[in-house]
């Protein structure tokens, strides 16, 4: 019998509370249910990944794109989904509320917030501001008992605002505005992670890793609770896809597909 959406969210909240696990990001319903083939189990969405697969650039879906989707993946697998909802898709706090609503809505077991502004010249929300969005998104899960967790993110590193300070005081400022989880992508080194996991203590930490030396292990040394990897799954399936495409556009030769996935193991996982 499949899971609900209640039992999704109650098991999600199980995983946060020891040990540290994997979160990888699917971009479709495919890669999703593929995911959960491999015995993960949980996934979280991806902004990028899933842009690219309606031909768009990062950050540039609506929250109507983003709603159908968290919809279809989080119908298609029996885990929990947690959702990248970027900014909310708002500036404001009660329209940020409006669409966390909306996205609760999906069936998600989780969504982050982000304080990021998109503008190079001002990156990040003024902290009043960044504060009132992840409270407002707050009280949007809490208003129907939903038992959504929400992760407040802050963006300082991704924007080049590598000051940890800065990081750190936002972290603790979302996690008292009401956030469960914090995640500061793109902090990399064992000193950076270990402060803010010490920092934020007992609130679990959503680590980000790419293509980076450490390991499930070393995160769980530090006392990451979870792992993440962004569009990082996706890029490589889109690397495979263009090398492929590239081989055939620019010399008319095709032994790149020798290296595909065989289609009888994908029609056997997808059943």
């Amino acid at each position: 019998m499949p899971l609900t959406a209640a039992d999704k969210r109650a098991t999600f909240h199980n995983m946060h509370e020891s040990g540290c696990f994997v979160l990888p990001n699917p971009f479709d319903v495919g890669s999703a249910k593929a995911l959960q083939h491999l015995g993960f189990k949980a996934i979280a969405s991806t902004s990028a990944g899933f842009a690219w697969t309606i031909g768009k650039a990062d950050n540039r879906v609506t929250v109507d794109d983003v709603c159908d989707h968290l919809t279809a993946l989080c119908a298609s697998v029996d885990i929990p989904v947690n959702a990248d909802f970027e900014g909310g898709f708002a500036i404001e706090p009660a329209k940020v509320a409006a669409n966390v609503t909306r996205a609760v809505k999906t069936g998600v077991a989780g969504l982050s917030i982000e304080d990021s502004t998109g503008d190079k010249a001002k990156p990040l929300y003024e902290r009043g501001l960044a504060v009132e969005r992840i409270k407002a998104a707050r009280t949007a899960i809490d208003a129907d008992k939903s038992g959504v967790m929400l992760v407040g993110r802050c963006e300082a590193f991704l924007w080049g605002q590598s000051d940890l300070k800065l990081v750190i005081d936002r972290l603790l400022a979302y996690a008292e505005a009401g956030a469960d989880c914090l995640y500061a992508p793109g902090i990399k080194t064992r000193e950076e992670i270990s402060a803010v996991v010490k920092a934020v203590h007992p609130k679990p930490v959503n680590l980000l890793i790419g293509a980076s030396g450490l390991s499930l292990a070393h995160a769980a040394e530090l006392g990451v609770r979870r792992i993440s990897v962004g569009g990082s799954l996706a890029r490589m399936a889109w690397a495979g896809y263009m090398r492929a495409a590239r081989e055939m556009a620019e010399k008319g030769t095709f032994t790149e597909l020798a290296g595909g996935y065989p289609g009888g193991e994908l029609n056997k996982m997808f059943g």
